[in-house]
């Protein structure tokens, strides 16, 4: 049976239906609301880092102010050009020393590290056999010789029976023959004799040049060979000295030029780099490129005279190629780039600057040669280039002026007003209190400084900044 439900019914589920609306509507506007706390959250944050990054920069600049910078004047002077090079330090000439006979070893009469002059007596060996070999040679020219004279004597009776006709001339010019034979042992006798002065002259080992000696290979009263490898010493010429290094392919035809109009002097440095210990000449120019580094190798020749170079030392070296007479000179630092180029800041009237195009033909750690955009008489800027713009008016300081690193910065001092723990006031008993807060407050300040320069000291002062700021824009005329 079909009937209707009564209004109290359908009052009674109308109520039941309202609850679960409310309650989607109310968890919608909830998480809107959060949305729009999120995202108004990360805006600000975005905000303030803008505001570092662009506006809290220039909240205290002062673009009427002139900008505080250094400068020079150009100078003309002569500048020698210089080609930069690495390489190594070798001995001019270097011997190993070796034994030339067989024998004892009885002398050694060096000190390893010792320098020695050519024709010392580095080492002695045992020179009976080889005396005994002399001697021999020696008595056998004397027989020879001996001989020879008692043929000279047949000789002369054999032409006198010649002549006479009582001897045959055929024994005669037998007996010539003879003598001929004779005298040429004997001169064979006399190169055996040089022979074994020879052998016996290298049982004593001399020095071939003059240099220091390395360290000792063998002792005395070991037996040496003429064909052991590792030889007695190294000596090691220190005076002079050579330096071999390399330049660019490309500096080829600029040194081949320079080296045809004279000598060309080489300077090697300290071990800072800075220092030129040692000043010499080039000596040889390599034939040919070297093809896996491209690099052509030359070689100097230094006098060394306080043994500040040594063999194996990697040095650094600079080639001297010309000198470019009355060239005008700027400091290193005066000389910007940028995206067109070098450029240089120069101080017109009104010390208002202006960024000029350079040329810039050589340049180094301190000077730099410029071809081309500055005059002598022009002022360059060498310090102060942070702040600094195209058409900017600056107030040139003084070199003593100049700014520097304090490295062992001091301890900061209390307020001259709270001595001995008192306020202004002269209240003592407060000091500690007053002193506690003075801190929280300074660390409260470095946070906020550090977290954003203008924007919270504009949340808490931006009225006392503002009227300082303006009295400050006043002053000015």
């Amino acid at each position: 049976m079909l009937f209707k439900p009564e209004a109290k019914d359908n009052a009674k589920a109308a109520e039941v239906k309202k609850p679960g609306l409310l309650s989607r509507l109310l968890k919608r506007m909830v998480s809107l609301a959060i949305a729009v706390v999120i995202l108004g959250g990360l805006g600000y944050i975005g905000w303030l880092a803008l505001q570092q990054k662009g506006g809290g920069h220039n909240a205290n600049a002062r673009p009427d102010l002139p900008v505080p910078v250094l400068a020079a004047m150009p100078r003309v002077q002569d500048m020698p050009v210089y080609l930069d090079g690495v390489g190594s330090v070798r001995a001019l000439n270097t011997v190993t020393v070796r034994s030339q006979v067989d024998g004892k070893l009885i002398k050694v009469n060096f000190v390893e590290g010792q320098d020695v002059k050519k024709d010392d007596v580095l080492a002695e060996i045992d020179p009976a056999i080889y005396q005994a070999q002399y001697d021999q040679a020696v008595a056998k020219k004397a027989q020879d010789e001996a001989l020879l004279a008692n043929q000279r004597i047949d000789l002369a009776r054999y032409q006198q029976l010649a002549q006479t006709n009582a001897g045959s001339k055929q024994q005669y010019d037998t007996q010539k023959a003879v003598i001929a034979q004779q005298e040429a042992l004997v001169k064979a006798d006399q190169a055996a004799i040089d022979n074994a002065a020879a052998t016996l002259g290298y049982t004593k080992v001399v020095a071939p040049i003059a240099g220091r000696a390395g360290l000792r290979q063998v002792d005395q009263g070991n037996i040496i060979h003429a064909s052991d490898t590792t030889g007695l010493v190294v000596l090691t010429q220190l005076q002079p000295i050579a330096v071999w290094f390399s330049l660019p392919q490309q500096q080829i035809v600029r040194v081949n030029a320079a080296a045809s109009q004279g000598t060309l002097a080489v300077d090697v440095f300290g071990n800072d780099g800075v220092t030129v210990i040692d000043t010499g000449k080039l000596t040889g120019i390599d034939n040919q490129v070297d093809p896996t580094t491209g690099t052509l190798k030359l070689k100097a020749e230094f006098p060394n005279g306080i043994f500040q170079l040594w063999p194996g030392q990697f040095v650094n070296v600079r080639l001297k190629v010309e000198t470019l007479p009355k060239a005008i000179v700027v400091p290193t630092s005066a000389v910007q780039r940028g995206p067109a180029g070098t450029f240089s800041y120069v101080i017109g009237e009104d010390n208002v600057v202006s960024a000029r195009p350079v040329t810039v033909v050589q340049q180094n750690e301190h000077d730099a040669v410029i071809g081309k955009g500055i005059a002598v008489s022009d002022r360059v800027v060498t310090t102060g280039f942070a702040n600094l713009a195209d058409g900017s008016k600056v107030i040139i300081g003084k070199d003593d002026a100049a700014p520097t690193a304090d490295l062992a910065p001091r301890k900061r001092s209390r307020s001259p007003d709270a001595k001995n723990g008192q306020t202004k006031d002269g209240q003592s008993k407060d000091g500690q209190a007053k002193d506690g807060q003075a801190k929280d407050g300074e660390h409260r300040s470095r946070r906020e400084r550090t977290q954003s320069e203008g924007d919270q000291k504009g949340s808490s002062g931006a009225a006392t900044g503002g009227e300082t700021s303006g009295g400050a824009a006043k002053s000015q005329p």
